[in-house]
């Protein structure tokens, strides 16, 4: 790591094919186009470097600088392309936990269809399951598994219930509800794969963030 860095993230596992990691809020994964600095692939491979392994971490999906949480990397090109092959499939199952304002009155649902994505301009076709874990007085604790993995599939299908994100600010305003947190309520708690070379059935669950843990707890 370059002097001054400090480790920002936690290696929930690794092997000589794949990293685990679990990575904080506020930590992008790639730079955009803006060409930021410091990401978490950046991070990794300082790492790698530093150990002397000769291969380079590639991200095999992609988590939002907000949200905490989960996220497989692949040392070597062709491990992720193997891994990304699972999810193109979705043989990859990605749990996540939500906060969201409001009472969410059914207790389950699949949310599916066409849908417009405003960032990317264009419509996509998205599939998102969830369940309610707990109703609270002004917001809701769900349980939410997206079926494809679309940009923003989440954030953007919740506001399309009516109950956005708690910390939503893309896809709602702020200003109209009395709840406030410094990101999104979204944390990606639990992931299940087949490992891309030994083919043996990986779980990994997270606890939630300790910002999400202590705004449950107020």
């Amino acid at each position: 790591m370059k002097p001054g860095n400090q480790k920002r993230y936690d290696i929930v596992y690794e092997d000589e094919h794949i990293f685990i990691i679990n990575k904080p809020s506020g930590i992008l994964v790639v730079p955009t186009p803006k060409g930021e600095t410091n990401t978490l692939t950046d991070l990794l491979n300082q790492e790698l470097d530093r150990r002397g392994v000769l291969a380079n971490a590639y991200p095999c999906h992609r988590i939002d600088r907000e949200t905490s949480g989960l996220i497989i990397y692949a040392k070597g090109k062709s491990i992720q392309e193997a891994m990304m092959e699972q999810f193109k499939k979705h043989l990859v199952k990605k749990t996540y936990i939500a906060f969201v304002h409001g009472t969410v009155r059914k207790d389950s649902d699949t949310l599916q269809g066409n849908v417009y994505n405003k960032k990317k301009r264009k419509t996509e076709f998205m599939v998102t399951k969830f369940k309610v874990l707990e109703r609270r007085r002004d917001f809701t604790i769900v349980e939410v598994q997206p079926v494809t993995g679309r940009t923003n599939q989440i954030r953007i299908h919740l506001k399309g219930l009516g109950h956005p994100l708690v910390g939503e600010s893309v896809y709602a305003f702020r200003k109209d509800f009395k709840l406030r947190f410094k990101r999104v309520a979204l944390h990606a708690k639990a992931l299940e794969f087949s490992h891309p070379v030994t083919g043996k059935r990986m779980n990994f669950n997270l606890p939630l963030a300790d910002d999400m843990t202590n705004f449950i707890q107020k």
